[in-house]
């Protein structure tokens, strides 16, 4: 029995020698050709490609110049091939003027304070995935010929606080107004409660003023501030 083993054993390890040598030299035939068909067929089989996402554009050059008193306007072309929505954000926005984050426009009136350079401004697009930018620019702000106009605002005197009880120390009114909506640079002291105008004098012709108001007790409690009023000086 032993030398039946020792020969069967034989036999075996040259048939495993004689499959590797077939399986190395890519042979076929006989039992093999179900392992190679399936090692064929996941060879061959193609991966998905994902979508690549394509950075938006955008161009435009911006007027270099502006004149005091003189409206100014500027807004870049922008496109996306995705058609992801878009959005402007911009940097060293000069003061005087406005950005709008849903087209990109800038826009606004210079005043003779904000004559010279405002440089370094830089307008982006982004489709919320990679963000594009213009080549920075300046605006040059050069002086106007400005006339100096008056705004006078008149107004009910308040009578009662807030809580509804009878308002019996009013001492006067604060006066708030600027060039840009909701910031207000300059103020006024109103003092007097019984005052129902005033008149804000040598403000500059073709500016936009924005002013709210505020009433102010004898021991310096502030009112909310009034609705806000937009003055065109043409």
């Amino acid at each position: 029995m032993q030398t039946n083993i020792k020969s069967y054993a034989t036999r075996i390890a040259g048939l495993l020698i004689l499959s590797a040598s077939l399986a190395a030299c890519g042979g076929g035939g006989g039992g093999s050709d179900g392992a190679t068909s399936n090692a064929t067929s996941g060879d061959t089989s193609t991966p998905p490609v994902a979508a690549v996402n394509q950075a938006p554009t955008i161009s435009g050059s911006a007027i270099a110049s502006a004149t005091a008193g003189k409206a100014y306007s500027f807004v870049p072309t922008a496109a996306d091939a995705d058609g992801d929505g878009l959005q402007f954000s911009i940097s060293s926005k000069p003061v005087w003027a406005q950005f709008d984050t849903a087209t990109g426009r800038l826009s606004g009136t210079p005043t003779n304070t904000h004559v010279g350079s405002h440089e370094e401004i830089e307008i982006s697009v982004t489709d919320g995935k990679v963000s594009t930018t213009l080549p920075q620019f300046a605006i040059t702000v050069a002086a106007g010929d400005m006339s100096k106009q008056n705004i006078t605002l008149s107004w009910q005197p308040p009578t009662q606080n807030n809580d509804g009880s009878t308002l019996v120390d009013l001492s006067g009114y604060r006066i708030l107004y600027g060039v840009q909506p909701g910031v207000y640079t300059e103020t006024v002291e109103v003092k007097g409660a019984g005052l129902s105008s005033y008149t804000l004098e040598n403000l500059e012709a073709g500016s936009s003023y924005y002013l709210v108001m505020v009433a102010v007790n004898a021991s310096g409690a502030e009112s909310d501030n009034s609705k806000e009023v937009k003055v065109d000086l043409t």
